[in-house]
């Protein structure tokens, strides 16, 4: 399994992004300021795996104070989270695991422990984390495979695989488990400019794995959909506000709204640490902007003229209404959103989800009948049911 993240001798670990996937070199992190650099410079990306190296970050921080008293402790971590949390903005994994660190050191200074017991259980925590982070991706997985028909051809954006997590992948663990389950998948992947994701590290993973995969410069996809050659779409998401709407790479809202226009289901698959109950829609997620350079650029040379401006919004934000579903580990959540949101975050118990008409019509198509779906949209007998409601797709256009 692919994993971008590792903790050794008391150092992280970190396979750089940046290089791949012509050379795999790891950066060894020893504080939580390398670590935000790290994350910063983007040697990690993709929110869960932000989320895993932040937690790190925090422990790293404690490590390198021991001696001191849990007063400089304090404000060491403090520090750290501050570094951390400026790195990058959208993620919102990246404040959950600070987050949780942060209560993990509360309760061991409530319990009066050594700074090196503190220290020690910060360690734990973040190692947590990251077990944690795979085994939900799984969970992901098994539960979005079921909408992917045998013989579809799925279209992703960006990277949201092993690489962008602990490991396994959001929308590419959908795609891994269809793999693992017999399903012939074709991967249309997006290049992803500027940063070439898609290009780079999505058709790696991959083809590492043996799962076909089709490249296609961004600008492709509403021809391809136009012309029947996808089926679905699977991105991930970088944060999901309490109404539903989902923040992304740059260009999945483009996605969204071709997908729309063409009948074709679009998925997100992120994990629950990606949902923000506290962000109520889209217009209050704070998007990250880098610099023009990097859309000025490529690979450090300048491929527009002198003198050109340029903007790099690194993400956008889909509207809920966009959304046919969002795959978690606890199962399927759908409109409305409010409800089915509440419910993955464990607040409110509903019925289990229906199938959409499209989505009955497709996999009745591929010969996957609903028995199936609810096979596979099943959640832990101890965790209730996502919410769900079936709905008919809008004419947008």
């Amino acid at each position: 399994m692919i994993t971008p993240i590792k903790w050794e001798n008391d150092a992280l670990l970190l396979l750089d992004q940046r290089i791949l996937p012509h050379e795999e070199a790891w950066i060894r992190c020893e504080s939580a300021t390398a670590v935000a650099e790290a994350i910063r410079t983007m040697v990690v990306r993709g929110a869960p795996a932000i989320g895993v190296a932040a937690a790190y970050g925090m422990a790293l921080a404690a490590r390198r104070a021991a001696g001191a008293s849990a007063d400089e402790l304090r404000k060491a971590l403090e520090g750290a989270a501050s570094t951390l949390l400026a790195a990058r903005p959208t993620a919102v994994n990246l404040s959950w695991a600070v987050e949780r660190v942060r209560s993990v050191f509360e309760k061991a200074v409530d319990e009066r422990l050594a700074v090196e017991a503190i220290a020690s259980q910060l360690t734990d925590e973040a190692q947590a984390i990251h077990a944690e982070d795979i085994d939900t991706n799984r969970s992901i997985g098994q539960s979005g495979s079921v909408l992917i028909p045998d013989g579809a051809r799925v279209l992703t954006h960006c990277n949201a695989g092993g690489l962008a997590t602990a490991g396994y992948g959001t929308a590419l663990g959908v795609i891994r488990a269809a793999h693992e389950e017999g399903k012939k998948v074709t991967v249309i992947a997006d290049e992803t400019r500027p940063f070439l994701q898609g290009a780079r590290l999505t058709a790696w993973e991959l083809q590492k794995d043996g799962i076909s995969v089709q490249l296609i410069t961004d600008s492709m996809a509403g021809a391809m959909m136009a012309r029947g050659e996808v089926d679905v779409v699977v991105v991930g998401a970088d944060r999901i506000a309490h109404n539903g709407d989902v923040a992304n790479k740059i260009g999945t809202y483009v996605l969204a709204v071709l997908a729309r226009r063409h009948g074709v289901p679009f998925y997100v698959a992120a994990p629950t640490s990606t949902i923000d109950p506290d962000t109520p829609n889209g217009s209050a997620i704070p998007i990250e902007e880098r610099d023009p350079s990097e859309v000025l650029e490529f690979a450090g040379r300048a491929i527009a003229p002198e003198g050109v401006s340029a903007r790099h919004l690194a993400f956008d934000v889909t509207p809920s209404e966009l959304v046919t579903a969002i795959i978690t580990e606890r199962g399927i959540a759908r409109p409305p959103w409010e409800s089915s949101i509440a419910h993955a975050l464990g607040l409110d118990p509903e019925p289990q989800p229906e199938l959409t008409a499209a989505e009955t019509e497709m996999l009745a198509e591929a010969g996957e009948g609903e028995d199936e779906w609810n096979a596979g949209g099943e959640i832990d007998e101890d965790e209730p049911p996502v919410p769900a409601t079936a709905h008919e797709d809008d004419d947008l256009f």
